[in-house]
């Protein structure tokens, strides 16, 4: 039994707007809305995937806009900047153009632990970077979506360094190396890279430790909670059992028809999932039609009028589209 983590799975973020994210997303970053769902344990509030062509685990970075949440701030004790990959330095010179293009705001390119990288924001100034595989190694990233304007050579293909600020870097780095099995890589200044499994952009950890700053509050522009990757069930009751061992406070098995997953606190405020590899977003629609209508689980079906009710009418029917 396989029951190492693998990398990152996906981060979950909050929007003030489901509609304006995913134009930025599909539109401006080129990433394809492989599902269009609900927050299983929120009907009320979309949960909206953008992946690469096919939905592979560590591509998909996921939204809630949950009605009536005021903006977060930013601090420390909180998932801070979602990296994604691109192929090499000179995609970074893309995006830079393309960003100004589009009057997004962005950094300029510099480099940590020798790879360059491109920091920006989106509308809610939620945190990103773009993340060079050009001097990487490790896990294999992504297919670009076909569908997208931006050039294959330049397009977003998955998942880079996730980025973690904490208070209490000592506890923190505990549950990475003795918990998660992640490997202490390298350090500059308050950054810690951290890798697990293969190692590379596609399973690190970047701990910012900023005993500095005031907590971070939850709400739009912040993200939700980070996803390690894990093999299948078998591997998830594996590390289910070992968290419980540990009284680490968690949800238990969480079916989620896509994944399956269980959640925990790494630390205080810090919202950690353990997902599965699969069995994959296409179970309930097609590669062609993905993303274009509201699906929801087998679990919720019988709920669907309820749902449609409750969700306000969001239009993706040109999911699939030519950009």
């Amino acid at each position: 039994m396989d029951t190492h983590i693998r990398g990152i799975h996906h981060v979950t973020a909050m929007t003030s707007s489901a509609e304006k994210i995913y134009r930025f997303f599909t539109d401006i970053l080129g990433l394809r809305l492989i599902k269009k769902t609900v927050n299983q344990d929120d009907i009320e509030t979309y949960h909206l995937f953008f992946a690469d062509d096919l939905g592979s685990a560590g591509t998909d970075m996921t939204f809630f806009d949950f009605p009536g949440i005021p903006k977060g701030t930013k601090g420390t004790n909180t998932i801070s900047r979602t990296s994604f990959r691109v192929k090499n330095d000179a995609a970074l010179i893309y995006w830079i153009d393309r960003f100004n293009e589009n009057q997004i705001d962005h950094g300029e390119i510099q480099e940590r632990f020798g790879k360059k990288y491109l920091e920006f924001e989106d509308f809610d100034q939620q945190r990103y970077q773009l993340i060079s595989d050009e001097n990487n190694q490790g896990v294999t990233s992504g297919t670009p979506w076909k569908k997208s304007d931006v050039p294959t050579e330049y397009a977003l293909t998955g998942l880079g360094p996730v980025f973690v600020t904490v208070a209490d870097f000592d506890h923190m780095q505990r549950v990475l190396i003795e918990v998660l099995g992640f490997k202490l890589i390298d350090a500059e200044g308050h950054f810690h890279l951290f890798e697990v499994g293969d190692g590379g952009n596609g399973a690190s950890i970047i701990v910012e430790h900023r005993d500095d700053l005031p907590e971070a509050q939850e709400g739009f522009g912040n993200v939700h909670h980070l996803a390690l990757r894990v093999a299948d069930q078998e591997a998830l009751r594996f590390w289910i059992d070992k968290i419980n061992r540990l009284q680490f406070p968690n949800s238990g098995f969480v079916e989620r028809f896509y994944f399956k997953s269980d959640y925990f606190r790494a630390a205080p405020h810090i919202l950690f999932e353990l997902a599965t590899d699969g069995p994959g977003f296409l179970q309930d629609e097609t590669y062609e039609t993905a993303g274009e209508k509201l699906s929801l689980p087998p679990f919720l079906e019988s709920k669907r009028t309820e749902i449609e009710e409750f969700v306000r009418p969001f239009d993706t029917s040109d999911a699939n589209k030519s950009r």
